[in-house]
């Protein structure tokens, strides 16, 4: 069981931001969520949103700050659409160090995509095998232990 996290975490980037201490060009910023650009942005427009509240991935977010973070990605989403006009935009989150997550402060990375860009999904889809997609739903279920998924 994980402990509760702090509100804000020393030396944690994304807390320094949150409190000002740590330079960024914020776009966006309530009580609970704040949205500011990417240094290393995959298109121009690329930012992230996390919650002001220092949470390490997306199982330490509680009902509370998710709803916050997906709200300020819905208004910087259209903000980001109103004034840049991509043709789409990515949502993106990883959670691990094994799923690329390099900052342990829960983010997403809203990422503008206009067409003309040259990124590439980062894994390769292809129809599954019915009874194993059966066979996980029946454990996610509670319906099967995971042992018999991969024993």
């Amino acid at each position: 069981m994980r402990a509760v996290p702090s509100p804000v975490v020393s030396g944690c980037t994304f807390c320094s931001i949150v409190r000002g201490t740590s330079p960024s060009q914020t776009i966006y910023e309530d009580e609970h969520a704040q949205a500011f650009m990417d240094l290393l942005p995959m298109t121009p427009g690329h930012c992230l949103i996390v919650p002001k509240r220092h949470v390490v991935d997306v199982w330490d977010l509680d009902d509370d700050d998710a709803a916050h973070v997906m709200q300020a990605c819905r208004r910087v989403s259209h903000r980001v659409r109103e004034r840049l006009e991509p043709l789409g935009i990515n949502l993106l989150n990883n959670n691990g160090a094994h799923a690329d997550q390099s900052q342990f402060h829960f983010h997403v990375h809203l990422i503008p995509r206009y067409g003309r860009d040259r990124l590439l999904h980062p894994w390769e889809r292809s129809f599954g095998h019915p009874d194993q997609i059966r066979m996980v739903a029946e454990v996610l279920r509670g319906e099967a232990e995971k042992d018999t998924l991969f024993g």
